[in-house]
């Protein structure tokens, strides 16, 4: 009785065991992680090298880790998220989901990646409350099914006349924008969206923190199999440990810069720095039918002309080329200039060609341009806005004014290929533009004095 006692008890362990793997065991079987996320600039949207988004790519490394495939599985809103692993649609959630008491009554989290604060938003044009006082009797919404709605609530408590909207169509950039635009007098958003957005709308400004600091974390079914949670968690600190999470959080937020283009540092560099490289960029422009200068133009906003450049999305060299397009031009090594000029002026010949026969010029170039920055998708994705807005999607300067649409929910779910940081091309030609006027004026000149390389003799890079 002993032993059979000992035999039924073992079989029971064993049994509770393989129950408690099952989750994991699921996944690895199946060959892929359900990843519910939702489309925007900080989780998950296609990109100029395919599909980018901190919660992507840190979901991507987990199911690369687990040995699976990644499939994502894309609600409309954030408040559909947590709705989709509850009723088990999805292993997992990867959308900027904060660690909170009432959500932990629902869910299961990972090991933190990113701390946070929620923070009071105003514009420019709005006056800046110095408390939670003066947001009563104000214009305030925030996001439905957010983490703002539960902190709102907790406020309204102490001052009973505060009052809000919980907005169901728009999502947290938009609102950002209706601030910016003063159509809107306050929002709340994390401080990592607030920090994004402040790139292309620099007049938000914080008026406080909301909150104390928050966590953001991947989300899991509640119940007593946490094995797929677990396997997370594993991950989540060897990805900490190895320092791909930090490399990531720089590249996504680290390189924030809106300082206005410095036009004497570039004539300096015009004089120094552009004389070593001058006919690099002649015979790669002369064999693809470029304008040289303006072939500089764009190396110069690629990377200063520095033939070392690097940033941590992994492009390189002067004309900053990813490892994907390098491998499609041939290009063997992009710290090469020549290898990286003569590759970037025919992959931006490419893209020209690639263009619908009837955009003529000047047009057709910074058309050409805004597909060679940000993907000829997302450009021929914002020439349908156009037309349907009733303008010339032919004219660059109706299709850049519809660029930054593609950053609206709004609008990026009405085209093919979705989100997209439209306003980046946009500010990207403006400055090519202002290099190539400078650098073709000063061409000019040297021209009519009988000079063709009249860039100065070398001195010391700036």
């Amino acid at each position: 009785m002993r032993y059979l006692l000992i035999g039924l008890l073992s079989v029971f362990l064993l049994a509770s065991c393989a129950q408690q793997e099952n989750k994991l065991n699921r996944v690895r079987e199946a060959g892929e992680l359900v990843v519910v996320t939702v489309n925007s600039p900080t989780t998950y949207y296609e990109g100029t090298s395919g599909f980018e988004g901190l919660e992507y790519d840190m979901a991507k490394a987990f199911a690369d880790y687990l040995d699976v495939d990644l499939k994502i599985l894309v609600v409309k809103q954030f408040a559909d998220v947590i709705p989709a692993i509850i009723d088990g649609k999805a292993d997992m959630a990867a959308a900027g989901i904060t660690i909170t008491d009432e959500r932990k009554q629902q869910l299961l989290f990972s090991q933190p990646y990113q701390n946070i604060h929620q923070q009071l938003v105003y514009g420019q044009v709005g006056q800046r409350p110095r408390d939670y006082a003066d947001l009563v009797g104000h214009d305030i919404s925030v996001v439905a099914g957010t983490s703002y709605v539960t902190r709102l609530q907790q406020l309204k408590q102490q001052y009973p006349r505060l009052e809000w909207t919980e907005s169901r169509t728009q999502d947290v950039g938009e609102l950002l924008e209706m601030v910016w635009e003063g159509l809107l007098e306050y929002t709340v958003a994390d401080s990592h969206i607030v920090t994004l957005h402040q790139q292309h709308y620099p007049e938000l400004r914080v008026a406080f923190d909301m909150e104390k600091t928050e966590s953001l974390a991947w989300a899991f079914e509640k119940s007593d199999d946490k094995s797929l949670q677990r396997a997370a968690n594993e991950f989540m600190s060897k990805y900490k440990h190895s320092g791909a999470l930090k490399t990531l959080l720089e590249r996504y937020y680290g390189a924030i810069n809106s300082n206005p283009v410095n036009m004497t540092i570039y004539r300096l560099r015009i004089r120094n720095r552009l004389p070593q490289y001058q006919t690099l960029f002649e015979e790669a422009a002369a064999r693809n039918n470029l304008d040289w200068r303006l072939l500089a133009a764009i190396g110069y906003q690629e990377s200063f002309w520095n033939p070392r450049a690097a940033s941590p999305t992994g492009v390189r060299g002067i004309m900053m080329l990813t490892g994907s397009t390098a491998q499609h031009l041939g290009v063997r090594n992009r710290l090469d200039p020549e290898q990286s000029i003569d590759g970037g002026a025919r992959y931006i010949r490419e893209m020209y060609d690639r263009l619908p026969e009837e955009i003529q010029e000047p047009d057709r170039m910074w058309m050409a341009l805004a597909a060679y920055n940000m993907g000829l998708h997302h450009l021929l994705d914002a020439r349908i806005i156009t037309e349907l807005q009733g303008a010339d999607k032919n004219k660059w300067v109706d299709v850049q004014e519809r660029l930054p649409l593609l950053a609206q929910a709004h609008w990026y779910k009405r085209v093919e290929y979705g989100f997209a940081r439209g306003w980046e091309p946009v500010r990207y030609i403006n400055r090519i533009r202002s290099y190539y006027d400078v650098l073709r004026k000063i061409d000019d000149e040297e021209q009519l004095k009988g000079r063709h390389k009249a860039f100065g003799l070398y001195a010391p890079a700036i």
